[in-house]
């Protein structure tokens, strides 16, 4: 049984973070240089009226694996600034496998007026549950800027337990989490028994997560279809479930050619392609070949995204 009680942190966690974020790509420029122009060129197509909330930057997508702390800064202040005054938010992936470097990540971000912390368990080293609660509790004490924990085992070699994740959200600023674990039953028992708000981390699971107590997205194919990730989402609160299945379904081809290569090379591929800013991935990652994006524009062309992903002139 889990022994945290239930609170009002979701809804706090929903006016802290919104519902709609895109898991962003990191645009670097032809000679896989930081492209900061671009960055905040991205944001602001990303977060246009009837799009996403905010954006999530050095994440997984955004390559964060393969960028400096100056990179990562840059991220936060170019999203900061065009977002400022919009009520659309900045969420800063904090994550590694060093708790003191994931601290000067989080004051950083902070410093560069990030809205909240994306936090994953650290990788590699494989701690103890209790590793963990004090890795997190640690990073969330560093700030004053509401946590989202990001809980994704296939990524990270360990899963976040349920126990710790009921011992997590006794922090005041630890109010919600990222799903990507793919084990609706865990989930739906941290959902019961703590006041947690979650959020799919895992775009083929969003209707699944959603039917279980879910709040919202933390969405790769946010890049291409944040739009229809929001009438998915206003469908199923409306009690339309037909509608929100046909959504789903509908998506499913995207869904799936965004995962068939590393998802930040597919997406900078389509984004390439439709002229908004992208550039390279950087190694161990590598850029998709035409035939492999061509691919990836059937898919989403199957999901109905030709229209949506028209470029606007943004550049």
């Amino acid at each position: 049984m889990i022994s945290a009680a239930a609170s009002p942190k979701s809804s706090v966690a929903e006016a802290a973070f919104g519902r709609v974020l895109t898991a962003m790509v990191t645009p670097f420029d032809a000679a896989g240089r930081l492209d900061q122009p671009g960055a905040a060129d991205l944001v602001r197509w990303l977060c246009r009226d009837g799009w996403n909330d905010g954006v999530v930057v050095n994440g997984t997508t955004g390559e964060s694996f393969a960028t400096s702390n100056w990179e990562k800064a840059s991220m936060v202040h170019a999203a900061s600034k065009v977002l400022q005054g919009t009520g659309k938010k900045v969420i800063a992936g904090v994550g590694s496998g060093d708790t003191a470097h994931s601290i000067a990540l989080a004051q950083e971000a902070a410093a560069q007026y990030a809205d909240g912390l994306l936090i994953v368990a650290p990788y590699y080293s494989r701690p103890s549950q209790a590793g963990l609660l004090r890795h997190f509790l640690a990073i969330a004490d560093s700030t004053d800027l509401p946590v989202m924990l990001y809980d994704i085992p296939k990524r990270t070699g360990i899963a976040i337990s349920p126990e710790t994740l009921a011992a997590a959200s006794r922090h005041p600023r630890i109010v919600a989490v990222k799903d990507a674990k793919g084990d609706l039953e865990s989930t739906s028992k941290v959902l019961a028994e703590t006041g947690l708000a979650y959020y799919s981390g895992d775009d083929a699971l969003n209707l699944p997560l959603l039917s279980v107590g879910a709040s919202g997205f933390v969405s790769v194919v946010g890049h291409l279809a944040a739009n229809r990730l929001s009438d998915l989402l206003e469908a199923f609160g409306q009690g339309r479930v037909r509608d929100a299945i046909d959504i789903h379904r509908s998506l499913l081809p995207v869904y799936g050619g965004a995962f068939r290569a590393p998802a930040a090379a597919s997406i900078k591929a389509l984004l390439n392609r439709l002229g908004l800013p992208a550039g390279p991935v950087r190694l161990p990652l590598v850029n998709l070949t035409d035939e492999e994006t061509d691919l990836f524009a059937q898919d989403a062309a199957m999901s109905g995204l030709s229209d949506a992903l028209l470029p606007t002139g943004v550049r």
